[in-house]
């Protein structure tokens, strides 16, 4: 199991918010090569806007951890996550995160500070294009 094989299931999951009318987002948190959590967006079924991937997949991974901390743990999400998401990446002191698209809108990492914990390695690019098409066709189906 790889970087593509993970975020791959992340991909299954922000389809799955699509299908839900939500902004497709997945996340998913592996630790020690198991998946210890799935998320994807929900701020519309939940009415609730910090309902995002990252936030549900931290609870879900804390939650099967007794942590609060992932500092061994991957997030694998498909869009670069928003400053709200990456301060609570922060302070869940995630090991590793692993980027599919870009935000250049909404990302933190459009911020000069880097808004991660200061061990927290990032990889970005992975299934990048893929996690890119399922966006504009989220957004253009929403615009006709």
């Amino acid at each position: 199991m790889n970087d593509e094989y993970f975020m791959g299931i992340a991909l299954t999951l922000a389809e799955e918010a699509a299908d839900n009318g939500e902004i497709p987002v997945g996340a998913i948190v592996v630790c020690r090569n198991r998946i210890i959590a799935k998320a994807r967006n929900q701020t519309e079924q939940l009415t609730d806007v910090t309902a995002h991937a990252e936030i549900m997949a931290i609870t879900a991974a804390t939650q099967y951890l007794g942590s609060k901390y992932l500092t061994d743990c991957t997030m694998y999400v498909t869009l670069e996550p928003c400053v709200m998401c990456a301060g609570a990446l922060f302070w869940a002191q995630l090991g590793r995160l692993v980027i599919g698209a870009s935000d250049a809108k909404r990302g933190y990492s459009r911020l000069e500070t880097n808004l991660l914990h200061p061990k927290t390695r990032v990889e970005s690019g992975v299934l990048a294009q893929e996690s890119q098409d399922l966006l504009a066709k989220f957004f253009t189906r929403l615009r006709t």
